[in-house]
């Protein structure tokens, strides 16, 4: 399963693909039999649709342009800069409309073991075409997950799953390898190019420290670690570590269990930040004697007195600088050359006010093209929100931002007025409107009100200018945090394209299949778009954060060419060109009751009917006796008193998930051979679950949805 002449020939074919990316000509080979890694970067930095060429030459030199451009498979038509490439090929994803929502697979990582909440797993895939089973031809697809757990005999510090899929034989999934890396693994891992190593930080004896990894496909292999200078070529599996220090005679270690790895594939240079406020710089990484850099100001302390731990970092190859944020509540813009910092106004105030106050937990999001960095803070220190409580707030920032700049803010929600703590606030999310739009015109979602339950909201943009803040639904009956946010977008559904939101509550989960316990949502988010084709069923989310399904009989109809002016009540129709609307009205994390006899329902009181449609109380009163046979979709039916209209299946499902979850990764990719689950979601739980400890999970897309 595992050779080094395959890894050797599998890299070289995989670097000749990226290195084409560094002249223009060379960019128009990338193919769709490029790899695909899905790890903690995607979620931080996005490339929206590039306008110009020399918009789409910056973006390009970045091998995570093309992860992210062919992962959501937008046909070649629809960016100019990619519509000459030669070879471009696209298939369709093949993502079932089923209703269910369940978990392909729970393995136990041990006791308390988590990725983290702020966290990810990662995952890589050999062919964005094509999923690979253990024992099929090539490497396997393979997921890898931290336990957060110190290893040792009996315990991993870091594993990884083969054999991912519903379709493949034997056991599913398979413990492709685990090691104990002599340390406790608290951030998240981040592949070389072509997959062999990996990268990650480490705490061993309370001193934080960078590991370099080369794994061997085994379940009893002994790691062997070496000195950096040993690494390039060492026997596999083996590892090496570079101490995290601040620099003195002599250095003193420093700690780091807030700050990932941010690799840069095009230059073979690693960021990290440490908890004594430094940034880090490693080059070489994978393809040489790895070491730090300690020239030319590096590290550089960003942090100002008192110093705070650091974000995770991210590099944007468009500006050349490397975005951070503190746990103070700054942000900084790093150039990756010289060091040099520029420091943002105070943005976040929760530390301020209260020392247990949770700060930035998560680093910044990157928009590489439109150049714009956003940072989410839990308490703004506005005390403007409801009650005098600070806002939970998403700032927006230009990449050349002057110092002191606090950037253009949205308010989503309250946080918690003194001596409360908040939840902390993690990442969002944007919607596919926003990356296909050019101009920064769309949607960003994002779990806000910390002070209270975690709820989504929709930030509405206007070429790169926050609009509005729509309230959507709370998670949660209680107030617990919520998690970093995730959006899978599929265009390959029949019909119109498919989008969903996924975040989680860690307690008092709403919706009925979660028991008040930890929850993972999705939510249909899917954008309306002119001149489409729908067909009966089908959902999108209007500019109201309300569900517009369509009840135009089959074979559908095709929308206008402008934006309907949404009606807001539920049960009511909206004309479109030639299809027919129905608001189903704002989704909800709860799940609606089933019909009860000589029950008195409220207007617009919501039923789940006995073929899972949800049926609108459009006229209130006394139901009957028996349960009625409700109608089709869009029709009415008459139940004592009451007149029910239904108005489609629900737009929102849910996952018991103990303790709540990681941040998510997403494979929405392969299309052809496939084995079958094979697009899907993947995390971990934050407490013990059904699987006996901490669960590394896997959910197919197509049990989402």
């Amino acid at each position: 399963m595992s050779n080094p002449p395959r890894f050797l020939r599998l890299s070289l074919s995989v670097w000749a693909i990226f290195a084409a990316c560094a002249c223009a000509q060379g960019q128009a080979s990338v193919r769709a039999h490029t790899a695909l890694t899905s790890d903690w970067t995607s979620q931080h930095i996005v490339f929206s649709r590039p306008v110009t060429h020399a918009q789409a030459e910056r973006a390009q030199s970045d091998p995570r342009y093309w992860q992210q451009r062919l992962q959501r498979s937008l046909p070649p038509r629809e960016v100019a800069a990619e519509a000459a490439m030669p070879g471009y090929v696209l298939s369709p994803i093949r993502i079932n409309k089923h209703r269910l929502f369940h978990g392909d697979w729970s393995e136990n990582m041990g006791s308390g073991a988590t990725v983290g909440a702020t966290n990810y797993p990662a995952k890589y895939s050999f062919s964005l075409t094509s999923a690979t089973c253990a024992g099929g031809p090539g490497q396997p697809d393979f997921a890898v997950y931290a336990t957060g757990l110190a290893g040792s005999g009996s315990q991993a510090s870091i594993v990884a799953y083969d054999n991912l899929y519903s379709g493949c034989t034997g056991t599913v999934p398979q413990v492709y390898w685990s090691y104990n890396t002599q340390g406790t693994v608290t951030t998240s891992p981040v592949f070389s190019g072509d997959g062999t190593q990996l990268a990650f930080v480490q705490t061993n004896g309370g001193s934080g420290e960078l590991v370099l990894l080369t794994w061997q496909a085994s379940t009893s292999g002994t790691l062997m670690p070496v000195s950096p200078g040993s690494y390039p070529g060492c026997t596999v599996p083996c590892l090496t570590t570079l101490p995290l220090q601040i620099p003195g005679a002599p250095p003193t270690p420093t700690a780091d269990a807030t700050s990932s790895v941010f690799y840069d594939y095009s230059h073979d240079i690693a960021y990290v930040g440490d908890e004594s406020g430094l940034l880090h710089k490693f080059s070489p990484v994978f393809d040489g004697i790895p070491a730090e850099v300690t020239t030319g100001g590096w590290p550089v302390q960003v942090s100002p007195s008192p110093a705070t731990a650091l974000t995770s970092p991210v590099y944007d190859s468009t500006s050349g600088n490397v975005f951070v944020c503190d746990n103070g509540g700054y942000l900084y813009q790093v150039n990756a050359t010289t060091g040099a910092v520029v420091q943002s106004g105070q943005l976040d105030f929760s530390v301020l006010y209260d020392v247990d106050g949770p700060g930035i937990t998560q680093g910044p999001m990157v928009d590489s093209d439109a150049e714009l960095v956003y940072v989410f803070a839990t308490s703004d220190g506005s005390l403007s929100c409801t009650g005098g409580a600070d806002c939970s707030a998403l700032y927006e920032l230009a990449v050349d931002f002057a110092a002191g700049d606090t950037g253009s803010k949205a308010e989503v929600g309250n946080s918690s007025i003194e001596p409360a703590s908040p939840s902390p606030m993690f990442v969002g999310r944007f919607d596919s409107t926003y990356i296909n739009s050019g101009n920064a015109t769309g949607n960003f979602y994002v779990c806000g009100n910390t002070g209270g339950s975690p709820t989504l909201y929709q930030v509405q943009m206007v070429s790169g200018s926050f609009t509005n803040a729509i309230q959507g639904p709370a998670l949660s009956t209680g107030t617990p945090p919520c998690s970093p946010v995730s959006d899978i977008y599929n265009p390959n559904t029949s019909g119109a394209p498919t989008e969903w939101i996924f975040a989680s509550a860690e307690n008092s989960g709403a919706a009925s299949a979660c028991s008040s316990g930890g929850c993972l949502y999705n939510f249909v988010d899917t954008p309306w778009q002119p001149d489409t084709t729908y067909v009966a069923g089908q959902q999108i989310i209007d500019t109201h954060f309300q569900i517009q399904v369509c009840i135009t009989p089959s074979p559908g109809g095709k929308s206008g060419t402008g934006v309907p002016n949404w009606v807001i009540t539920p049960g009511t129709t909206e004309s479109d060109g030639s299809v027919t609307w129905i608001n189903q009205g704002v989704q909800s994390g709860s799940t609606p009751g089933s019909w009860m006899s000589r029950h008195r329902y409220a207007q617009y009181a919501r039923i789940l009917d006995v073929h899972n449609n949800i049926e609108v109380a459009t006229t209130p009163g006394m139901s009957g006796a028996t349960t009625p046979s409700f109608n089709p979709l869009g029709q009415t039916t008459k139940d004592g008193a009451v007149t029910w209209t239904n108005v489609g299946q629900p737009a929102t499902n849910a996952i018991a998930s103990a303790g709540g979850t990681s941040g998510l990764i997403m494979d929405n990719t392969v299309s052809t051979g496939v084995q079958a689950g094979a697009s899907q979601v993947y995390f971990s739980t934050l407490t013990n679950g059904s699987c006996g400890g901490g669960c590394a999970v896997q959910a197919s897309q197509s049990q989402l949805q």
